[in-house]
């Protein structure tokens, strides 16, 4: 998604699909661009790839029935890669009748394959295959979706097994060393496929070749836009509201912040935001609620002073999963108790019910929260799986169709400011989950003074947009041997994990240059009681979490 006019380049390496709520695509009046999800470790980022190019997408699972994908009334539909042959036992299909369904289809690796042998094609293992970077030859004559391209080109290949013959009616338009049938096209039928995924950045034209299938092949309209999506959502906001009240609960990430945003647009003085100061926040945060959020869009803030019912909650507690749990009820009642004295306070001034409360809930969340047939629940996530069952309210989920990046987009057109726009994700649950072990104070403000260090330095290096976020994990059942003040100590480890990515479905570990993490590593031991050594996580996602809890 992009500004009106513009296309705004996006990395993200997202993870495994899941479905996307039915209501979605109906919410935001956008016929959708079906990713069908095959297993493949990119599937969400063909669905980042696609709204880059200002169509809307949603991530469908391959055990989708066929009449139900065509009951979204999808705008086109993309096959995605993964790790089956065509030709195994218990191997995905592709429904034939898709492409007799005279919607648009690009298959992409296995979903190439796929398509192929669907149709008639011959799909085998040759011997050669390909991983990584692989130099394409197009075939003479023209391409819709390789229009515009040179005739060698770099792509990043990821194959055993190859198309040895297309099937007929298409004509093949690009081979390479280990896949004599690279690509293939019927722009009769507008069905479309290549071997090689184009949704990757080492692709050198990948963003090109998407680009072309949906305006060229499938006539997409280019309307997922900032404003488009800040209009219909306002519309949706007001349609499910009415007269009633509006509560929201500002956690001090962007995600709450864009959605009280959001929802203030819609209903104005109707929405009252609820800050429950937990404890659990990083330094300085809470302060910048109360202060930066409310003097930029001047609503109604609501304080509550819950840390003693939080620290009395998490005591004992050592289990993430239990953790999250724990913080997650204890804020619903947190608002629960603020929602009776607003309910109070609308029944003097017959100001409507309050019925109704915000989350920033992302895509993201819903698809690692199993939100959606064939997802694993990875973690449960504050904003989607901790919630209690016997909750009082109806949730109102703006930016539930969402990506991170998105949501920056958002803010920033509601003139959210920088500071709030771009603050690196940070988890509902707060440090509560970034302390390995039991949570107390003592253990909270240790975290709290690394976590700043650390803060401080990466602002100092010029790296706040560079990367997307960096964790600071406090092992508090874990004590090492050290040498502090010519003596011996024995104090706790402290992780730095900084990320790359743009979505969170999938992250590499960021190169932090070797001077910064030496003066990270210094100011921590020297300054922060409690910690004699500072260790760096160089784990990708997967097989790794970004959080470690």
């Amino acid at each position: 998604m992009s500004e009106p006019g513009a296309v705004e380049p996006n990395t993200s390496e997202p993870g495994a699909g899941a479905e996307a709520p039915a209501e979605v695509a109906a919410e935001a009046r956008h016929r959708p661009v079906l990713v069908v999800d095959y297993g493949a470790q990119y599937a969400q980022l063909i669905a980042r790839r696609v709204r880059e190019a200002d169509a809307y997408s949603e991530v469908v699972p391959a055990s989708m029935p066929l009449e139900q994908m065509l009951a979204k009334d999808p705008a086109a539909v993309i096959l995605s890669g993964g790790p089956a042959s065509v030709y195994a036992e218990g191997a995905p299909p592709a429904d034939p009748a898709l492409f007799e369904a005279g919607v648009p289809v690009l298959g992409i690796c296995y979903g190439f394959q796929a398509m192929a042998d669907a149709l008639g094609g011959d799909v085998a293992r040759t011997g050669l295959r390909e991983y990584g970077g692989t130099l394409v030859e197009l075939a003479e004559g023209g391409s819709t979706i390789l229009h515009g391209q040179p005739s060698s080109q770099n792509v990043w290949m990821s194959h055993g097994d190859a198309v040895r013959s297309a099937p007929e009616g298409f004509r093949v338009t690009a081979s390479s060393p280990g896949a004599p049938v690279a690509a293939f096209e019927d722009d009769e039928r507008r069905l479309y496929g290549v071997q090689w995924h184009p949704e990757v950045a080492h692709s050198t034209f990948g963003q090109k070749v998407l680009e072309n299938f949906l305006r060229r092949g499938a006539a997409v309209p280019a309307d997922w836009t900032t404003g488009n999506v800040i209009a219909e959502q306002v519309e949706r906001v007001r349609a499910q509201v009415g007269g009633d009240r509006v509560v929201c609960g500002l956690s001090g990430g962007v995600d709450s912040a864009v959605a009280a945003a959001l929802v203030q647009r819609a209903v104005g003085d109707q929405l009252t935001c609820v800050f429950v100061d937990h404890g659990l926040l990083r330094a300085g945060e809470a302060e910048q609620v109360e202060r930066d959020f409310v003097e930029a869009t001047g609503v109604d803030l609501v304080v509550v002073d819950a840390v003693e019912a939080f620290m009395a909650a998490l005591a004992g507690v050592t289990d993430p999963e239990a953790k999250r749990k724990a913080i997650g009820a204890e804020f619903i009642r947190a608002f629960e108790g603020a929602a009776r004295e607003l309910v109070a306070g609308a029944a003097d001034d017959a100001g409507g019910e309050v019925r109704f409360l915000v989350q920033g809930t992302l895509y993201p969340d819903v698809v690692e929260s199993g939100g959606g047939t064939g997802a694993a629940v990875i973690k449960s996530h504050h904003n989607v799986g901790g919630l209690p069952d016997d909750l009082a309210f109806e949730l109102v989920e703006p930016l539930r169709a969402l990506f991170k990046d998105e949501v920056r987009a958002v803010g920033a057109e509601l003139g959210l400011p920088e500071a709030i726009v771009w603050r690196q994700p940070f988890p509902g649950p707060g440090l509560g989950i970034r302390i390995v072990g039991e949570v107390t104070r003592e253990r909270l403000e240790t975290l709290r003074a690394a976590d700043a260090i650390v803060r401080e330095e990466l602002t100092a290096a010029g790296l706040d947009r560079s990367i997307w976020q960096c964790p600071v994990v406090l092992l508090a059942d874990v004590r090492s041997v050290g040498v502090q003040g010519d003596g011996r100590s024995y104090g706790h480890p402290v992780v730095l994990r900084p990320v790359s990515s743009e979505d969170a479905m999938t992250a590499d570990w960021t190169r932090l240059p070797h001077d910064l993490l030496a003066r990270i590593s210094t100011r921590v031991t020297n300054e922060v009681d409690g910690v004699n050594r500072v260790v760096l996580d160089v784990t990708s996602k997967p097989p790794g979490t970004i959080e470690w809890e």
